[in-house]
């Protein structure tokens, strides 16, 4: 079994981030502060007041304008680039960090399509840099609990899992434009198809999907709703609904033949999580306390590095959900069901890469919006 690569090296990996809207402000640059193999030197930003404000409070020396990317990757002074940019531009610059030979970790969902994930596979591979999608979950110790728990047979063979995870989306946020990848599915479908993924241990082999839009103006370009039922083999069953037009809900069960385990909440990173076993009759209950599970990815991430060791969640784990999402698109509109090529992965996530850091105060944001009304 694999395990997470040991941090052999003083030598500390230089990122620039390069996108600074609500994710990277709120929580990605304050992770920086207390990751010790990895150091924040460079910003890439259009916005003129980000780059002031944001340099100043982080110290970081660069900040640079989208136009001036391919100098800093060429520049000599970062080894890796962290993007949270909006999805539709995810391919780009990734392949273009890639062919720069500059390391990248890359925030879900991994791109638009399967194409474009394995053109930004095939960049990573060709020019020998390490590639990895932010799945924050991967190192999150109450996920990890349940893929344990599942996986030491105590609620039997697991045949069901059923997950809601919605939110109220503001207008005019990026999620809402569909030529910059949005739609709840990408943005939340993928959290709850990489759930069912780790919890069965296994790759789908159909799906079936749903969209519906209320006529809100919100939703113009994209789906309100959508919901998937994928068939895994066995004839298991996992069914989900992400939305971007109802109240914040985040949970999902996986039902065995002799028991079930519920988490609740179970993707959202404000605060820790829940979960209750029930097995023939007993019920236990567990909190998992909140972490910083960013600042555990960009550990993680610079450890692979650092010692040349190929990361878990990799370019494919990317690829994975997004082959989904796109059977899950063509059924919404065909009205029929998709079958799924067969697809390997060797390597799945597990305690092994539990990284406790602990948690950080969500920072004030600059020239940016949450996702959520609520937030």
């Amino acid at each position: 079994m694999a395990v997470p690569p040991e941090d052999e090296s003083p030598r500390r990996i230089r990122y620039a981030v390069a996108g600074l809207g609500w994710i990277a402000q709120e929580v990605i640059l304050p992770s920086f502060r207390h990751v010790k193999n990895s150091e924040l030197v460079a910003l890439v930003t259009d916005d003129v007041t980000k780059a002031e404000e944001l340099g100043e409070k982080y110290e970081v020396g660069q900040t640079l304008p989208y136009e001036r990317y391919d100098e800093l990757l060429r520049g000599g002074a970062i080894d890796a680039v962290y993007i949270t940019l909006p999805n539709g531009m995810h391919k780009d610059y990734t392949v273009r960090a890639a062919e720069a030979g500059i390391h990248v970790l890359c925030e879900k969902p991994m791109a638009d399509t399967v194409a474009e994930c394995e053109e930004m596979i095939g960049a990573a591979e060709r020019n020998g840099v390490k590639l990895m999608i932010a799945y924050r979950l991967h190192f999150e110790p109450g996920n990890l609990k349940a893929i344990e728990t599942i996986h030491s047979g105590k609620i039997g063979e697991p045949r069901i899992f059923n997950s809601v995870f919605s939110q109220q989306v503001v207008e005019g946020n990026v999620r809402l434009k569909k030529a910059l990848g949005g739609g709840p599915l990408m943005d939340m479908g993928v959290y709850q198809i990489n759930a069912a993924r780790y919890l069965f241990r296994d790759e789908p082999v159909e799906a079936v999907g749903a969209g519906a839009n209320s006529g809100d103006a919100r939703f113009a370009e994209v789906h309100e709703m959508a919901s998937g039922i994928l068939r895994f083999p066995g004839d298991r069953l996992a069914a989900f609904t992400c939305s971007f037009g109802a109240a914040t809900a985040d949970a999902y069960q996986v039902v065995g033949t002799k028991g079930e385990l519920s988490m609740k909440p179970a993707f959202d990173y404000h605060s820790g999580y829940k979960m209750q076993l029930s097995v023939e009759g007993k019920k236990s209950r567990s909190s998992i306390h909140k972490v910083d599970q960013f600042g555990a990815e960009i550990e993680y991430f610079s450890a692979c590095v650092l010692n040349n060791k190929e990361p878990e969640p990799s370019g494919y784990e990317g690829l994975a959900d997004i082959r989904v999402v796109e059977a899950l698109l063509q059924s919404i509109r065909t009205g029929m069901p998709v079958k799924l090529e067969p697809f390997h992965k060797s390597v799945r996530p597990g305690e092994y890469q539990k990284i406790e850091k602990s948690a950080i105060k969500p920072r004030k944001l600059v020239h940016a919006q949450s996702a959520s009304a609520g937030q």
